[in-house]
């Protein structure tokens, strides 16, 4: 599958999404893994994001019902039951926020995106015992702030996500700045 334009996602749309963003995240695991300097130096972020996902998407490879409910609730509890580290954790309660939102949808339209977005950077906010500027957090609130700019009737969902995706990876660039453990560590 592959999205030129689009007003909505599909419960099977984000199945296909899953499946693509371990594909990338397998190929981005070193990079992530060396970006991991803190809490703790110990350059598994990258390898944790990976196994957490690989659980998500190993659980709705196995959905028989494509519904939105149904990948939303496999969703949450995979990458919950699945988190590896203190990153998969984080990214189980992102997983989770966005679920909230989406799981009684009939599809994802870039309002619900949004709202979804929110939820997710509010929760894993919360689970998060003191909360760290310049981590996964940032990114998460970066890239829900950037929705809810971009975000309204007529914008295309997949214009939408690649302003989300450089949101995000602008975000991560700048994380260097926010931590002064990053800049000690030179990035």
């Amino acid at each position: 599958m592959h999205f030129q334009t689009k007003k909505f996602l599909t419960a099977e749309d984000l199945v296909w999404m899953f499946k693509r963003g371990l594909e990338n995240l397998k190929e981005s695991e070193e990079y992530v893994n060396e970006l991991n300097v803190f809490p703790v130096p110990d350059g598994d972020t990258g390898t944790n994001l990976v196994l957490t996902m690989q659980a998500v998407v190993d659980d709705i490879d196995s959905l028989d019902n494509l519904d939105m409910r149904t990948v939303a609730a496999a969703i949450s509890q995979a990458s919950l039951m699945g988190a590896r580290g203190n990153s998969g954790v984080i990214l189980s309660q992102i997983f989770r926020g966005i679920c909230e939102v989406i799981q009684d949808k009939e599809a994802i339209d870039s309002q619900i995106l949004g709202q979804a977005l929110d939820r997710a950077r509010d929760i894993s906010y919360k689970a998060v015992m003191k909360p760290v500027e310049g981590t996964m957090l940032t990114v998460i609130k970066d890239v829900a702030g950037a929705a809810s700019i971009y975000s309204n009737d007529s914008v295309d969902l997949v214009e939408l996500l690649v302003q989300l995706v450089d949101e995000a990876e602008r975000s991560v660039q700048e994380t260097i700045n926010l931590l002064p453990v990053l800049k000690e560590a030179g990035g």
